[in-house]
């Protein structure tokens, strides 16, 4: 097959020695040479707003509203996303949309509004566009969502280094108020929040670096904006992967009539479409909206969630081979062990160094029956000298970026001077794809994508491409400056659909850390280094849920943080977290990383949230599945259920998991109890059996052993049981009321899609709980009752 052998050559684009080096000093220069040349000359500006409106046209879903400057699309689709387009911008080319744009609504009209305006009145949301240009979102009742002032263009001719002038390019600006208690939360994986204050985020993927809250850009930013106020939830998604801002002001609510302060929002772009989508209605609706139109969250396969640790170290097989007999020595479920660059041969991403690794796959193939995946780091650089076999199959394919002259573009490595696949052409993701068929012919399970920013090492500014530098883009052909954010986005597509090619039978993994809109139809996401400490451990929660309000649900941090040896508390909380986290991964790192080297205390309960983790694996995977079908995180934020509770939508510190389970992680030094925001309705912490009532604040215990984890009264979950028989473990619903369940049955590491079943928990004549399938038969699996202290619940 073409391509055998080259994957050997794949190189690495890491962090070590940022900025440092004659390479990374060439690099820096070379690169603003490039752009001094290849970027056109500014001119003067010259502002632009819509003017005022002429007349408007209806359409499908809509219709066309003219000004005298611009016209404005609105179409309502089939699901109630409503797509708005300035200026001819349409929905697709996208990178974010799954596939075809949405039907548009046919019962959707157009009709004048009071004032010279128009207005769209659909089913889920009414849209208002006033005669000067300012649109309103609001729901089928009249109440405001949000409004966006008449957006403004600063538009100016480009010249050329040779002179010549080129078409006017427009960078623009809108802004927007919203009511005065709503909050913002998204914009990909951010470590300030995962509520966003006021500030402005940029957007634009970044090796940041080792990162706490505050540091910001991240690897996976997001035009994505979720505003959650009491007239409802709403998504706003700004379909442009140029580099630009948005700035968030959280509103004010007065004492007196006409003192309120309303939220704003401020997106600047440096160019490119105009064009956005709005999906509104409960959290849930929302996200089975957002998923609708940028695509079904991928199922990782079984093992994956479980634990998965990070090899980083140079001792090669021998160090692999001692963590696995480590944790299985000692009674610690271990899944898959990730191998990172140092295990390359010349730091090489996807190469094998053969004195490192003398016995591959027979290794692989050994660790595979014991039940533990090996997955290699891939890195998206080609080391660039002559005679290496993917370098010299890529440049005769001209499958790497080049410059404005035609020149492939260098950028500098640990390694040296490394090429860059350009994966916005299809052409090249399918030669990509192709060199993972020899990953996992000797043994490995699936690829772990990083440095797809993409990363170029420079002494000084952006760490990245040219800006000149010329990509594909499926034809339509532009710059790095439109191919930069979504860059890791389509190295995914090649590595999902190349894996996918060589074992069609079975579910790919693919694990990136750089991506855009739509990156949850590959895979996951482990967006960002964190600094080690309690403040890194807080950043880890941040960006897990706001990946998940952004679409991207399966996502979790690596343990420990990336930057020195943790205390033995921080490390056991930092487990603690992970196991409820939807990807669990450890590290080795600074002479630690494994449980045992904390003490047995940390071993001790250590292996208690691996149990615990083992126990709940039917319930990982019955959300998993549900993830697939609706578009719903695994780990959700406490208000997902209770949007209109303000209390909830200020808690940062706890999170849901599914719609059963409340974990509060614990979040600082030597807590051993922590105050915890409940959601209405009845409580049990799980450690002690004791029940509270939401919404409240209560302070539950923290003991070293394990974390607080509520359920909800009711709730019948699904876990494993004695012989791994899957079982559900019911909390009793509240007196006079019901609960309900959910299972989708593990299909394996295959394509099947089984059937969900649905239970009803309530209360016999007897006192008893029952617990029967929604047709009222019996369950069919083995019923555990839990009973609480509170004699309130018997």
């Amino acid at each position: 097959m073409e391509g055998r052998g080259l994957v050997r050559s794949v190189t690495v684009v890491g962090s070590e020695g940022r900025g440092r080096g004659v390479g990374a000093l060439r690099a820096a220069w070379r690169r603003r040479r490039a752009d001094a040349v290849g970027l056109p000359r500014q001119r003067a500006e010259r502002a632009r707003t819509p003017g005022e409106a002429g007349g408007a046209e209806p359409g499908p879903g809509g219709g066309r509203v003219a000004f005298a400057r611009s016209v404005l699309d609105v179409r309502v689709t089939v699901g109630g996303a409503v797509f708005l387009g300035w200026d001819g911008a349409e929905p697709e080319p996208s990178y974010a949309l799954a596939g075809a744009c949405p039907e548009p609504d046919p019962r959707a009209r157009l009709e004048p509004d009071k004032d010279g305006g128009w207005r769209v009145v659909s089913e889920r949301m009414l849209v208002i566009v006033s005669r000067h240009g300012a649109v309103e979102m609001r729901t089928p009742g009249g109440a405001l969502l949000r409004r966006d002032q008449p957006p403004r263009w600063w538009e100016s001719a480009q010249e050329s280094a040779e002179g010549a002038e080129t078409a006017a390019a427009s960078r623009w600006m809108q802004r927007s108020e919203l009511p005065p208690d709503a909050r913002f939360f998204g914009l990909g994986a951010r470590s300030a929040g995962p509520r966003l204050r006021t500030g402005t985020y940029r957007l634009w993927n970044t090796d940041a670096g080792p990162c706490a809250p505050g540091t910001d850009p991240l690897s996976v930013t997001m035009p994505v904006l979720v505003s959650v106020a009491d007239a409802g939830t709403l998504l706003v998604f700004h379909d442009n992967p140029r580099d630009g801002s948005i700035t968030v002001r959280e509103g004010a609510e007065g004492q007196g009539s006409g003192h309120d302060r309303p939220a704003r929002c401020e997106v600047r772009m440096g160019g490119g479409p105009m064009r956005y989508w709005v999906v509104a209605g409960a959290p849930s609706r929302v996200l089975h909206g957002w998923a609708a139109l940028t695509g079904a969250p991928a199922v990782p396969p079984r093992w994956a969630l479980g634990h998965q640790h990070a090899v980083r170290g140079a001792d090669g097989e021998r160090e692999v081979r001692q963590l696995a007999d480590g944790h299985r020595e000692r009674g610690l479920p271990l899944d898959a062990l990730h191998l990172d660059a140092a295990h390359g041969r010349g730091h090489r991403g996807s190469s094998v160094d053969t004195a490192r690794f003398p016995g591959l796959p027979r290794p692989a193939g050994g660790l595979r029956e014991a039940g533990v995946r090996l997955v290699p780091v891939v890195e998206p650089g080609v080391r660039a000298a002559a005679g290496d076999p993917v370098f010299d199959s890529g440049s005769a394919a001209d499958v790497f970026v080049r410059d404005t002259r035609g020149r492939t573009v260098l950028g500098s490595a640990r390694c040296g001077e490394v090429a860059f696949p350009d994966f916005t052409d299809r052409r090249v993701r399918k030669w990509w794809g192709a060199l993972y068929a020899e990953l996992l012919e000797r043994g490995f399970a699936g690829v772990w994508h990083t440095g797809e920013e993409p990363v170029s090492l420079c002494a000084f500014g952006d760490r990245t491409l040219p800006l000149s530098a010329r990509h594909a883009l499926e034809g339509l052909g532009g710059d790095h400056r439109e191919g930069h954010n979504v860059y890791g986005l389509t190295m995914a597509k090649a590595g999902y659909a190349g894996l996918r090619e060589v074992r069609p039978s079975e579910r790919p993994f693919v694990l990136s850390r750089a991506g855009w809109a739509g990156i949850q139809r590959y895979g996951g996401a482990r967006a960002a280094e964190l600094e080690t400490g309690w403040a890194g451990l807080r950043a880890a929660l941040s960006l897990v849920l706001g990946l998940g309000l952004c679409g991207v649900p399966y996502a979790g941090p690596d343990v420990g943080g990336d930057t020195g040896r943790p205390s033995a508390e921080l490390y056991l909380r930092w487990f603690q977290m992970a196991a409820y986290l939807p990807l669990f991964r450890t590290h080795t790192a600074a002479g630690a990383g494994a449980p045992w080297d904390f003490g047995e205390e940390v071993l001790e309960h250590a292996r208690a949230a691996l149990a615990e983790r083992e126990r709940l694996l039917p319930y990982l995977l019955t959300l998993a599945q549900l993830a697939h079908r609706t578009g719903a995180p695994y780990v959700r934020p406490v208000w997902w259920q209770h949007p209109r509770d303000r209390a909830l939508r200020d808690c940062e510190d706890a999170f849901l998991l599914g719609d059963a389970l409340l974990v509060a992680p614990v979040l600082e030094p030597g807590a051993r109890s922590r105050a915890v925001r409940l959601p209405a309705g009845r409580w049990y912490d799980t450690g002690t059996g004791r029940g509270h009532q939401g919404p409240a604040t209560v302070r539950v215990a923290a003991p070293l052993g394990r974390l607080p984890v509520l359920a909800r009264a009711g709730a019948a979950v699904p876990v494993r049981g004695a012989g791994g028989r899957t079982e559900l473990e019911v909390w009793p619903p509240a007196p006079g009321r019901t609960g309900d369940g959910l299972l989708i049955p593990d299909p394996g590491d295959g394509w099947e899609r089984p059937s969900a079943e649905r239970f009803t928990v309530r209360r016999g004549e007897d006192g008893a709980v029952v617990v029967e399938r929604d047709d009222g038969t019996a369950a069919g699996y083995a019923v555990r009752v839990r009973r609480p202290v509170d004699p309130m619940a018997r």
